[in-house]
């Protein structure tokens, strides 16, 4: 513990909806939930205006529907939210160069080792600086905990909220914790909270009074005396200025069963290469592929391989997915598909022909696991999260690339084949191509009417709202889902001077 609160944490408040609110001035002040749209979708993110509502994270977004019917239902922009989130950590980066994110709108920072503040008064001014300095570039609002340890600033980061800044003053922490719900304490979850309930304990306060031995004897040695340390708001955990990954996955949950095994190995091998790219995007190799698979029974299965180096080939993190699914049952059909690699490393084996064909399988990891419901996110060790992991089956029409076409043989071919077998063959009707697919919320861009936002399809039809950060509520329209004039597009800054001219 410190004898100054110069230990900063940092929350952006409802950072997903806060950014959709920021980018689409329409939604401003209205109700924003994001997620998974489809039917096994869980909200990741709910405005305060849905809150009202009960909507909150984690929320089936079937009952969000139920509990907020006009809320504005869109699709999670990742790539969007990690432009902002690099935008607050670099200011974060400027107090201190002891910062230690948690996910993409939340981190610790000591502000003593940036030499920013020493005292009450230094940390404050600091703080109310840093949150201006969010609300300038990015137009959105965080909220501020100061205190001599990171769980009590965590505690009054949450106390702040929304848009606000509490500092707690050394020698004040008990008797702020005392009211507060054993809930408010980290790694008290709902079986902690329910056996400390049973036990007649349901604030910090009557955690402390049980004492520590009580507490051990109901918890555990190591939990009763951690939650005693807590209740007492000792914390002594350094600002850790790196995290190292221990892990990139992805995953997909499905809005129906798959029973199709051909279909199976083909979502499979896609996600190898989508868990590649983050691979490849987080600089690093690795050496163990893991394949999940949830069953439609809620069981989940977990199946790793060992290759004799680091990797980052999509072919051999392909071919080792692969053989993994050869060992799982999947006759029942398949709710969720992830694909993973851990055993990190900064550099890669060269002989990738030779690690693809020496794999050593891992049979302790080929346990079978039943862990519960869906979650809204694959998340690897830094916090941050894939687009389809949290969307479902939403994932692949954010970007609004369904359009693919049939085969079809050009004439020159045609030809060919004729010259060729002496006669043409028979005509083969082309398949036709399959409807575009625009999720809500997504980004498009019109050739005539700019750049917009798309508010729902269905019937072949898309409507698109067209606005963009900093312009006033834009107007609707609507078109037929292949017009050649609507394209995807990639999400504009919220903070520019809004003046896009359209084409």
């Amino acid at each position: 513990m410190r004898a100054a609160p110069t230990i900063l944490h940092l929350d952006m408040d409802a950072f997903y909806a806060s950014v959709e609110q920021a980018s689409k001035p329409s939604l401003r002040g209205k109700a924003v939930i994001v997620g998974g749209l489809g039917p096994r979708g869980v909200v990741a993110t709910a405005s305060y205006e849905a809150r009202r509502f009960g909507v909150h994270s984690a929320m089936p977004m079937g009952q969000a529907r139920r509990l907020c019917p006009n809320g504005a239902y869109l699709i999670p922009r990742f790539s969007l939210y990690r432009q902002v989130s690099d935008v607050v950590m670099a200011l974060l980066r400027e107090l201190s160069p002891l910062v230690e994110p948690l996910s993409l709108d939340e981190a610790f920072v000591d502000l003593e080792a940036g030499g920013v503040a020493f005292d009450s008064r230094g940390a404050r001014e600091t703080g109310e600086r840093l949150r201006a300095d969010i609300r300038a570039a990015t137009g959105l609002s965080g909220s501020v905990g100061l205190a001599g340890s990171k769980m009590l600033a965590k505690v009054a980061s949450e106390e702040a909220k929304p848009a606000g800044l509490l500092l707690i003053e050394p020698g004040t922490e008990r008797e702020l914790l005392a009211p507060m719900s054993v809930r408010t304490l980290p790694g008290v979850g709902p079986a902690t909270g329910e056996h400390l309930r049973r036990a007649g304990i349901t604030t910090v306060g009557e955690l402390a009074e049980a004492g520590e031995d009580e507490l051990v004897r109901m918890v555990g040695r190591s939990a009763g005396a951690g939650l005693y340390r807590m209740a007492l708001g000792l914390d002594d955990r350094p600002v850790v200025a790196e995290r190292d990954a221990k892990s990139v996955s992805v995953e997909d949950t499905f809005d129906v069963d798959l029973h199709d095994r051909v279909r199976i190995r083909g979502e499979v091998q896609r996600l190898a290469d989508r868990c590649v790219r983050r691979l490849r995007d987080s600089g690093h190799s690795g050496r163990t592929i893991v394949l999940k698979v949830r069953r439609y029974d809620f069981s989940t299965l977990t199946r790793s391989e060992t290759l004799r180096g680091p990797t980052d080939d999509p072919a051999v993190v392909r071919e080792a997915a692969a053989r993994l699914l050869e060992g799982v049952d999947t006759t029942g059909g398949v709710r969720l598909l992830g694909v993973g690699v851990s055993g990190l490393a900064d550099y890669t084996q060269e002989d990738l022909f030779a690690q693809s064909l020496a794999a050593e399988p891992d049979g302790a990891d080929g346990t079978d696991r039943a862990d519960g419901s869906d979650r809204t996110d694959g998340t690897d060790g830094t916090g941050g999260a894939d687009v389809a992991g949290r969307t479902g089956r939403t994932g692949r029409a954010d970007r609004g690339d369904g359009a693919g076409g049939g085969a079809v043989t050009s004439g020159a071919a045609e030809a060919e084949a004729e010259g060729a077998h002496g006669a043409a063959e028979p005509s083969v009707e082309p398949e036709p191509a399959p409807e575009r697919r625009w999720a809500a919320g997504s980004d498009v861009r019109h050739a005539v009417y700019g750049p917009g936002w798309v508010q729902g399809s269905g019937v072949g039809r898309v409507t698109v709202r067209f606005e963009q950060p900093g312009s006033e509520p834009g107007r609707v329209r609507t078109f037929r889902v292949d017009d050649p004039e609507l394209e995807p597009s990639d999400p504009l800054p919220l903070v520019g001077d809004g003046t896009e001219s359209r084409p």
